[in-house]
């Protein structure tokens, strides 16, 4: 957990270069639009769809023919009246890759995530706030190249996040959720994945609840000033979760950082990045023969790169 602290704050010191694409332009919206406007709801959303191909003849250097696609939406509902403040999100993507020699396709994104936070404010840029997160996925997950065996399905896992505390909003950019009281549930919805105990759940049970502190930084931004980063958007936002009642010293870590540039009206360029650290979700670690020694929790890294059509409205 030391390695996972460390490695968080040297790339917490550089989150500014490397930001969020699929996330970034609905909630700069959003933040942008929520404190400029009042007694009226802002919505919004966006959508694109990236793809990349690779075709080889008679390639000396060898190497692999392959397709690939990322879709993404995201949408956003905000209300804002007087010291009441509502924000509501939706985002959805989905990654699959196709190799020219398997005769399957292989997930490499898959996310639907669900955030509701209402606030009234206490006094100069903060506000007593509620939030609710709800996090799945759609499709199967396999254990590649095996496609017959499943480790994760639709609702299993879910995530469930339930906080209450003070959110800091010192600008239209930057948001800080604290909530020392927050309720936290897994649910493993599959009797296979149950009975493994997969995701932290006990053998046999079907969910998991934890209670604990709580802490969600965001900052997002596409009005930059100087011309160079005009047709650039980022955002990052960073989760921490502490278990009060197990372990607490093992902060659960879930970062994602995106950074978009628009080419022309419909043509954009993105790079997303995923940090998980959960303490409860372990991977087998392996002898020279194959069999299992032990179970350890481990840093889970995803990095998306894609050009392709984006749509706003």
């Amino acid at each position: 957990m030391k390695k996972t602290l460390t490695l968080f704050l040297v790339g917490l010191t550089g989150i500014l270069s490397t930001m969020n694409a699929q996330v970034t332009e609905a909630e700069a919206m959003l933040k942008k639009k929520s404190t400029a406007t009042d007694n009226v709801w802002m919505k919004g959303a966006t959508t694109g769809v990236n793809m990349s191909q690779t075709a080889l003849v008679n390639w000396a250097a060898g190497g692999q023919e392959s397709v690939s696609m990322n879709a993404y939406l995201n949408a956003f509902a905000n209300y804002k009246k007087g010291k009441l403040a509502w924000d509501n999100m939706l985002n959805v993507g989905y990654g699959i890759l196709k190799q020219k020699t398997d005769a399957y396709y292989m997930k490499t994104d898959d996310k639907v995530d669900i955030l509701s936070k209402i606030g009234v404010e206490a006094f100069k840029n903060f506000y007593y706030a509620g939030l609710v997160n709800f996090k799945t996925q759609m499709d199967n997950g396999y254990k590649y190249p095996d496609v017959n065996t499943e480790i994760s399905r639709f609702m299993a896992p879910a995530y469930v996040t339930a906080a209450f505390g003070m959110d800091f909003k010192p600008d239209a950019y930057i948001s800080a959720f604290l909530a020392p009281v927050t309720g936290k549930m897994t649910i493993v919805n599959d009797d296979v994945l149950a009975s493994a105990g997969a995701f932290g759940v006990d053998p046999g049970k079907t969910t998991r609840s934890e209670f604990g502190g709580y802490l969600r930084c965001i900052y997002s931004r596409s009005d930059f000033k100087p011309e160079w980063l005009k047709n650039v958007a980022l955002t990052t936002k960073v989760d921490l979760f502490s278990n009060y009642l197990h372990n607490p010293q093992n902060v659960d870590v879930n970062w994602e950082n995106m950074i978009a540039m628009k080419v022309n009206k419909y043509i954009s360029v993105n790079l997303s990045t995923h940090l998980i650290y959960d303490d409860d979700v372990r991977f087998e670690v392996l002898n020279d023969d194959g069999v299992t020694t032990r179970k350890v929790a481990k840093l889970q890294f995803k990095e998306i790169f894609g050009a392709g059509v984006s749509f706003k409205f």
